[in-house]
């Protein structure tokens, strides 16, 4: 991307932001459901869970957590496909063209208002987590780790949400996927470990890739070996992300083009 394109991203970018700014219940909506959640599994149902989640991590929101965050971004990314539909509908897009911009920036400010807007609802969630006794042993460097691998699931699920809202033929088209995202954490290790569900339940559940991001982020953050699950994780992302950017790049040159 020149440098031209990337000040074309920067200030399209600061629209968008603008618009996140002017509604912050778009913010406050994406935590509700992930603190809800943490609250209920918390709660209600921590304890009768027992303890086989519990025995490494601690209480078990230090347990819960991790998927919480993860469902946190999926909830997230459904504004980046819902806001691109209305920019192509409203012929917000169609007006760019005419301008002397890169094709490449309107996309990519869609996709770092949403990686901007996530962190802030994670920010809220955890805040929410460690009002409610979560605490984490890991260092400054187990942190950063922590930061990367959620900023690599924003990035990868907002191009799929990019997907979606390139794709949609209606609003409620734009935002419906997900729905898939904000299910798959609870056929995972999210909530329990996978060696206490049935057969063919544990081996879709061992085989997705929250499982292998969930696990990752609780082994930072409760300062345990990593071991070959951030690897999985890390291959899961890269090709969510190179997959998802690749088509959704060619729907829209498409789109724009005619």
């Amino acid at each position: 991307m020149s440098i031209a394109a990337l000040q074309e991203t920067r200030i399209l970018t600061g629209r968008s932001m603008r618009h996140v700014v002017r509604s912050p219940d778009t913010i406050i909506t994406t935590a509700i459901t992930p603190v809800a959640m943490m609250l209920l599994f918390t709660y209600v149902f921590g304890g009768a869970i027992g303890t086989s989640a519990t025995s490494a991590t601690g209480p078990y929101i230090n347990y819960l957590l991790p998927g919480i965050l993860v469902i946190t971004i999926a909830s997230g990314v459904a504004y980046t496909s819902y806001r691109l539909f209305l920019d192509l509908r409203d012929g917000l897009v169609q007006r760019l063209r005419s301008m002397p911009i890169s094709r490449s920036s309107v996309l990519w400010s869609h996709v770092a208002t949403s990686l901007a807007a996530n962190l802030l609802s994670l920010a809220l969630v955890l805040g929410v987590a460690l009002a409610m006794g979560f605490r984490s042993s890991a260092s400054m460097a187990a942190w950063i780790a922590v930061l990367a691998l959620l900023c690599l699931v924003t990035l990868s699920l907002t191009w799929v949400a990019v997907l979606a809202g390139l794709s949609a033929k209606s609003v409620d088209g734009a935002s419906a996927f997900s729905y898939p995202l904000i299910f798959l954490p609870f056929i995972s290790s999210a909530f329990v470990p996978t060696e206490s569900m049935p057969g063919p339940v544990a081996w879709f559940a061992e085989h997705q890739p929250i499982t292998a991001i969930v696990d990752s982020l609780r082994a930072l953050l409760s300062q345990e070996p990593v071991g070959s699950e951030l690897w999985i994780a890390l291959a899961w992302l890269a090709g969510i992300l190179i997959l998802a950017w690749a088509l959704a790049t060619r729907i829209y040159r498409s789109k724009t083009s005619s």
